[in-house]
């Protein structure tokens, strides 16, 4: 039987990597951990997860509808981390600097952000895009 590997290419399989996350079984540690975890819900279509994880002052204008048919409409094929800072156990704020690859209409895109993720409350969420410097 061949264990699924995880979405979010960590090499790890899903169940020990982004599935507790996105079953609610546990948080995240870090922000890379809750970006790998968010990637991973796109791929699988835990929208929910999306908006829970995004900054509470955001929630409210998450369109839920729209984040599903997108995460739907695309093949989700790859995440590379390219560089974090902070965002371990112990800070408040940390960035991930990523690339996303999906397939749309037959075209390989890449999707390269800077997310910048907040914690509160013992919780890591992710906040917005930032320009890169």
């Amino acid at each position: 039987m061949t264990i699924p590997s995880c979405p979010c290419k960590s090499g790890r399989p899903f169940a020990e990597c982004c599935s507790p996350f996105l079953e609610a079984e546990r948080l995240p540690d870090t922000a890379q951990q809750l970006m790998r975890s968010r990637y991973s819900a796109f791929a699988t279509g835990k929208i929910s997860y999306l908006k829970e994880t995004l900054w509470p002052k955001y929630q409210p204008e998450f369109d839920f509808a729209a984040t599903a048919n997108w995460a739907a409409e695309n093949h989700w094929s790859g995440l590379d981390i390219l560089r974090v800072e902070k965002g371990d156990a112990g800070d408040r704020e940390g960035t991930v600097l990523f690339e996303a690859k999906y397939l749309t209409g037959g075209t390989l895109k890449t999707h390269r952000e800077l997310s910048r993720f907040r914690r509160k409350s013992g919780r890591w969420y992710y906040v917005e895009a930032l320009p890169e410097a």
